[in-house]
């Protein structure tokens, strides 16, 4: 068994002990230090991640203050003058800047009689809303249709006054006495009624 260090004069024996002491109080010291310095830098970059990723996905202001408004899918419904009601929709719906009383539409749809028994369906790529006299332009591909006929033309105009669908272009399509072509048209009653105007052309069909 070792015998244990005992003090001399000059206090040799107690040195190891000491310079231990003294290594375990510089340790001590630095994690008191550390410790709180090291979270103190995590929490500052987890601060900065948020706050980076809140400024990238921040969205951009529009550089032009006077940019026209633009809605989207909007959906219009009103009633004409006899009370007949019908619903305009499209994909979206543009001020003119130059014009306040157009409204620049993108693929607009239009139906007259959306709770009766067979309503007529029309629908363009483009079409001019004009606020003034209250009429839908469409144009682009217009085609009408319903349970028993089906049309095609370059343009139509909607009377929201009168409910009336009129077209001076070419018109083609099927209806319920068969196949009809002409130059110009008219839609009276919601649908109820057409009539071709200019080198009209039809096949009917035999019952």
């Amino acid at each position: 068994m070792a015998a244990p260090d005992l003090p001399t004069a000059d206090g040799t024996a107690h040195r190891p002990t000491a310079d231990r002491w003294r290594r375990r109080s510089r340790a001590l010291r630095w994690l008191r230090i550390g410790v709180p310095a090291l979270i103190v830098i995590i929490l500052l970059a987890m601060a900065g991640s948020v706050a980076w990723n809140a400024l990238r996905t921040k969205p951009e202001a529009s550089s032009d203050p006077d940019a026209p408004i633009r809605l989207v899918n909007p959906r219009f419904v009103g009633r004409d003058d006899r009370g007949r009601a019908f619903v305009i929709t499209a994909v979206s719906a543009t001020r003119d800047q130059k014009d306040y009383q157009r409204v620049i539409l993108e693929r607009p749809a239009l139906v007259l009689d959306e709770e009766g028994p067979d309503p007529m369906r029309i629908s363009s790529g483009s079409g001019v809303y004009h606020e003034g006299n209250r009429k839908l332009e469409l144009n682009g591909g217009v085609r009408i249709s319903s349970a028993q006929q089906s049309f095609e033309t370059a343009e139509s105009l909607f009377d929201t006054k009168t409910g009336e669908l009129v077209g001076s272009g070419p018109i083609q399509g099927s209806g319920s006495l068969g196949e009809i072509s002409a130059k110009s048209y008219a839609v009276y009653g919601k649908g109820e009624r057409m009539v071709f105007k200019g080198g009209v052309r039809a096949r009917l069909q035999t019952k």
